[in-house]
């Protein structure tokens, strides 16, 4: 309703003026009531159509009120506007009354001009014929002030210096001093020129007392400085006075650094003391940790550099020049001097600050260190940017990344010895492998489990250690070398890559044999040789993914790959298990070559119970199944047949029958002819051949090299009838065990023929057991 009476209002004042908007024009509705077309008639006829007499009525209601609200607005309008007109007319009329004022004025400023110029030409019409005589005597007036202030200069001077108003005595004196020295031919002004020179001698001499004062202010210093170069003191002089009573304060803390660090290093330090500073000095003989000696020294040592360094610089450098002393050659003086004075004082501290940091190498925790360096960093950059031409950040970051370095290295050599003292463990587990297979042995995969937890754990350990020097609230992290080569380089690369590869080497000394390490027991070679397995699969990728998300790893074109980590895991793994095999192969071949060796086969007398040895290779090669069977699956194999136990015999025997016929005397057939043939039809049995990585490859290695050997010295041997079948029964007998380890019995089968029917080709009086006998001395034994 409130916009509605506004859009009225202005609607009327327009009208009033004359001015007609084009949203008026355009609307040409007649029924309109507040278009310019509007027509009562058709409106009226229009409400009385569409309305009924109550809307009629509350129509008419509405419109009279409007009426009276738009009179009501009209008058308003017609009053406001008169008031503006009758204020408008008041304002011009009083300008018109002020400009009149300001012409009167005017005028009378336009006189009293006239009036003055008139004055000032008759006054200088007036003294126009004295006013050099006037110029003259006031020249002489001066000079003679001047006389007098040269004569009064040697009395000036005195009444200064016993004021001690110094910078007044100097001043006097500059202002003189070229007059003195400009008329020192002529009598009196060399008599002033000689006082006045004993009194600045003696102003010199006290400047210089208080400037060598420890006592003096700074800005006491700087006016000391500011005087005696107004006197023509060599600055080169002053800049070694100030810089020498500078050192004194700087080498008493650095003697107290390296007092500390001596005690830290454990040398004797002895340092004079009075009896008021014996609680002073007990403190100061206890060592500080390298976090308090760090700060220690930057609240001491560059605290006091920057003072020195800011106040040189001030009185020295950024000094405000006077007029007779070259500003130019004195800065350049000036940063000569403190340059060497600065990088001679702070190379001594950074050496006990490098030193200190050196001799943190048992800890095992950063987090102090790191502070410390953060801390040595941090205030390092007050003393570079008030003397950014020595460079004191770059041997400062220098010192931080050494530190880092030599923790890393340290870290290297910890991981190494916890790997050794694991395997050392690992060794005093294992001392006594032929229990392995009891109850009360140790499991080897709670072994493995435990070796494996332990690697991984500490190099974890080790990597959240190091990963404070790559924190974002540490200042000097931010560096270039901790965001690329710290990482990438030491870390990743020489850290755990290196630590990886060393495990890799050391598994790889144990497989040839070097050093000490050749006594290592053959179940630590199969528990290293699953470990490597499990690294290459997975271990190692893990490990340096955690690397390249912890420190931000991203370049790894130069880089170790994975791929080749896990691959050179995956061979040693695969040497250490071939080595376990040749190992456990040749020692039973051991005890079968030592057993077919000491006996007299010729002279033996009828078997009658299986030989202790067999019994023996049997119990070891199912403590060794056990064993295996700790750390790998069982592996596949060829379906055994359901007489497995008994094929051997039967077909041993069918063969010896045969070959009992070839043994004839009467028979005149070369015998090592046909046996040749028989081996060109018999299938090739590779026997140190490639191992996988299951239990089933494992044993059926170790057998054909134990069969192998039992094999071969039968071949050297001679047989009488009671040793071939001494022979015979025990082959049966580890045919009847042996067949279940091997992943196909066709092998043992082959070997155990080989060996009766190499016994039968060595026998003088070839006779075969028969086989009821055998089963029952096998059953029997």
């Amino acid at each position: 309703m409130e916009e509605k009476r506004t859009r009225r209002k202005h609607g009327m004042l327009k009208i009033f003026y004359g001015m007609d908007d084009d949203a008026g024009q355009a609307n040409l509705n007649p029924c309109d009531i507040d278009g310019a077309h509007f027509k009562p008639d058709m409106y009226l006829d229009k409400l009385v159509k569409e309305k009924g007499l109550t809307d009629l009525m509350d129509r008419e209601s509405d419109m009279v009120k409007q009426i009276k609200a738009l009179d009501s607005d009209m008058q308003t309008l017609v009053y406001e506007n008169y008031n503006k007109f009758i204020s408008a007319t008041d304002t011009i009329r009083k300008m018109k009354n002020d400009f009149k004022k300001m012409e009167d004025e005017m005028d009378g400023l336009v006189t009293n001009m006239a009036a003055i110029t008139e004055f000032s030409a008759c006054i200088s019409n007036t003294l126009q014929d004295r006013r050099q005589q006037i110029n003259k005597l006031s020249g002489v007036h001066s000079l003679l002030k001047k006389l007098q202030f040269l004569f009064e200069l040697p009395a000036r001077l005195k009444k200064c210096i016993e004021m001690k108003a110094y910078s007044q005595a100097v001043r006097y004196y500059t202002k003189a001093r070229a007059v003195l020295h400009q008329y020192q031919h002529m009598p009196s002004f060399h008599a002033i020129q000689s006082d006045c020179n004993e009194i600045i001698a003696e102003l010199r001499t006290k400047l210089r007392e208080q400037f060598r004062n420890n006592e003096s202010t700074p800005k006491q210093l700087a006016e000391c400085v500011d005087l005696l170069l107004q006197l023509k003191e060599p600055a080169d002089e002053l800049c070694d006075e100030f810089l020498s009573h500078s050192q004194q304060k700087l080498d008493e803390d650095l003697l107290e650094m390296e007092s500390q660090l001596k005690l830290k290093t454990g040398s004797n330090v002895s340092l004079p003391t009075t009896d008021s500073q014996e609680i002073e000095q007990a403190l100061r003989n206890i060592p500080m940790d390298v976090l308090e000696f760090v700060d220690h020294s930057c609240n001491t040592f560059l605290s006091n550099m920057c003072l020195m360094i800011a106040s040189y610089k001030e009185l020295f450098v950024n000094r405000q020049a006077s007029e007779d002393c070259d500003q130019q050659e004195l800065e350049k003086i000036a940063h000569i001097k403190l340059g060497k004075f600065v990088n001679s004082r702070m190379e001594l501290y950074f050496q006990y600050i490098k030193e200190r940091v050196e001799a943190e190498k048992e800890t095992g925790d950063n987090t102090i260190l790191v502070r410390a360096l953060d801390r040595f960093h941090r205030r390092l950059q007050a003393i570079n940017k008030l003397l950014p031409e020595c460079n004191i950040m770059d041997k400062g970051t220098d010192i931080v990344s050494k530190a880092a370095q030599d923790r890393v290295h340290h870290y290297t050599k910890k991981l190494r010895q916890h790997f050794g003292d694991t395997l050392t463990d690992a060794r005093q587990t294992l001392c006594a492998p032929r229990l392995i297979a009891k109850q009360d042995s140790a499991n080897l995969s709670d072994v493995l489990n435990t070796i494996t937890q332990s690697i991984i754990d500490q190099i974890k350990q080790v990597l959240a250690n190091l990963q404070g020097f790559v924190a974002n609230d540490i200042t000097f992290a931010h560096a270039p070398y901790f965001r690329g080569p710290f990482c990438s380089r030491d870390i990743r690369e020489l850290l755990v890559v290196g630590f990886l590869r060393h495990i890799n080497s050391v598994a790889q000394e144990l497989c040839d044999g070097s050093g000490d390490k050749s006594s290592a027991p053959p179940a630590l070679l199969l528990l290293l040789s699953r470990l490597l397995q499990d690294f290459g699969s997975s271990t190692v990728g893990y490990l340096l993914l955690c690397v390249d998300e912890q420190f931000m790893v991203e370049d790894k074109c130069k880089l170790t790959s994975v791929t080749e980590l896990c691959n050179e895991a995956k061979e040693t793994a695969q040497k250490l298990l071939n080595h376990y095999v040749k190992f456990q192969g040749l020692t039973i071949s051991q005890m079968l070559r030592k057993s077919v060796e000491t006996r007299d086969w010729l002279n033996t007398i009828e078997p009658r119970n299986v030989r202790a040895v067999m019994k023996r290779v049997v119990e070891d090669i199912t403590s060794i199944d056990s064993q295996v069977g700790y750390l790998y699956e069982e592996g596949t194999r060829k379906a055994h047949s359901s007489d497995s136990s008994k094929r051997t015999f039967s077909f041993s025997a069918a063969r010896s029958k045969s070959r009992q016929v070839q043994y004839a005397p009467s028979n005149t057939m070369d015998t090592s002819l046909l046996s040749n043939i028989q081996k060109l039809f018999s299938e090739k049995i590779e026997i140190f051949s490639a191992v996988e990585f299951s239990k089933v490859s494992v044993l059926t290695g170790i057998i054909k090299i134990s069969l192998k050997t039992f094999l071969e010295c039968v071949r050297l041997r001679t047989f009488g009838r009671y040793g071939l079948q001494q022979i015979q029964v025990d082959t049966h007998y580890l045919q009847l065990y042996l067949w279940r380890f091997v992943s196909d019995e066709n092998l043992v089968h082959f070997l155990l023929d080989e060996i009766v029917g190499s016994a039968v080709h060595r026998c003088i009086n070839p006779s075969l057991m028969e086989a009821s006998v055998i089963e029952v001395i096998c059953d029997r034994g």
